[in-house]
């Protein structure tokens, strides 16, 4: 899981790894000190701290990472408790304060996996700081579910390359909708990153979204498909159950379920 996080304005990428949360530290350093090149800093912050007996290959992973040219790097990472150790060593009005905030973000995914009601109260809590009427946030908070419960079947048939559940779920779009989520991104004038599409579906287009990805889920545990083409096929098959209904609603209302509308004229919705 890879999100982004906000401290004053800035964003900072973060992946979930090794059962705790690590930071993007070139992320962290452009915060703390706005440097004009955060990699030339982390870079000579680095020497410096290995110089001072750091243990670096140990406390720091590369994990791959979504720029903001919407491609993934490989990129240095650490942990809470590494990144208080590097936060140490730079000179910044913004330390201690940057230091709180990176506690409570770090231990809230603890918390979460503890207490899952609490994963779905923050996410009720910014859905509805961003404008979202209750009834879709309910939706929405169904249709997460929903995906986790599909992604983790499809791990359960050995799927582990993102690339792998990109092409899985592109069926699935292309099933229900007559269109991958690329297309229909395009179709709502959407940016091509850092937007998730669902964000911007209505009430039924979430509805027929659920419903492909519920219908896949239930074949692949009936059937247990041990290859990525027969994942594949299950995929198409759960995605033209919900492409079969979607046309016969169609039908009865007289209008496509497809729209173009998206939230991004209201500003509250394009902060992350």
């Amino acid at each position: 899981m890879e999100k982004l996080v906000v401290f004053q304005g800035k964003n900072i990428r973060r992946k979930w790894y090794r059962e705790e949360w690590y930071f993007s530290i070139v992320d962290i350093i452009f915060t703390l000190t706005e440097s004009s090149r955060p990699r030339k800093y982390w870079s000579d912050l680095k020497t410096r701290l290995i110089e001072e007996g750091f243990e670096l290959s140990a406390k720091i992973g590369q994990l791959k990472l979504t720029s903001t040219d919407g491609k993934r790097y490989l990129t240095d990472c650490a942990n809470t408790e590494s990144m208080f150790r590097i936060i140490q060593s730079i000179p910044s009005k913004k330390a201690e304060p940057f230091k709180r905030w990176l506690a409570q973000v770090g231990y809230e995914r603890i918390e979460e996996i503890e207490n899952p009601e609490l994963a779905q109260k923050r996410m009720k809590e910014m859905y509805h700081a961003k404008g979202y009427p209750k009834d879709w946030i309910d939706k929405r908070l169904r249709g997460i579910a929903i995906r986790q419960n599909l992604t983790d079947e499809w791990e359960e048939r050995g799927i582990k390359e993102e690339k792998d559940f990109a092409i899985l779920t592109a069926e699935i779009s292309k099933a229900t909708f007559g269109m991958t989520p690329t297309e229909y991104k395009e179709h709502k004038n959407l940016p091509k990153s850092k937007v998730n599409l669902r964000d911007h579906m209505n009430d039924l287009e979430l509805i027929f979204t659920m419903l492909g990805e519920r219908v896949t889920t239930e074949i692949s545990q009936k059937e247990k498909p041990n290859t990525f083409n027969k994942n594949k096929k299950v995929a198409k098959r759960g995605g033209n159950v919900a492409g079969n209904a979607r046309k016969d609603t169609e039908k009865e209302l007289n209008r496509p379920i497809t729209t173009k509308q998206n939230y991004l004229a209201k500003k509250e919705l394009l902060k992350e």
